[in-house]
């Protein structure tokens, strides 16, 4: 009986960790949508940022509406945040929310990307 009482512990305890360690797991992968008002004003400005984060680590997908200017970003709440997105854009060339476009990054977008031209 002691023996049978020690094996259905072992099982027990197994599940439990299984169930933490799933849960862990299922709560790194989860995704989360943002979106951040950038300064872009054209297409070019959509390819940039569009391209520009589609391959950083944590992002899954990334659409610009110009007339908006807002970004919708998918992302992976265990690999990246906010506060690192916005960076990435800033570091781009652009203005994301609050965070103002990275002024060297900014010097190096062409004329049609900067802040006071002219839609088109």
């Amino acid at each position: 009986m002691k023996e049978k009482m020690s094996r259905l512990a072992v099982i027990i305890s197994i599940i439990f960790f299984s169930v933490v360690l799933i849960q862990g797991y299922a709560q790194q992968k989860k995704e989360e949508i943002i979106k951040i008002k950038t300064s872009a004003v054209c297409s070019q400005c959509k390819d940039r940022i569009e391209q520009g984060l589609a391959f950083e680590k944590g992002i899954k997908d990334v659409s610009l509406d110009v007339d908006s200017k807002i970004a919708t970003i998918k992302y992976n709440t265990g690999k990246t945040d906010p506060g690192k997105i916005r960076e990435l854009i800033s570091k781009l060339g652009y203005d994301a929310d609050t965070i103002a476009a990275d002024k060297v990054a900014y010097a190096k977008l062409p004329a049609c990307c900067k802040k006071d031209a002219k839609k088109h």
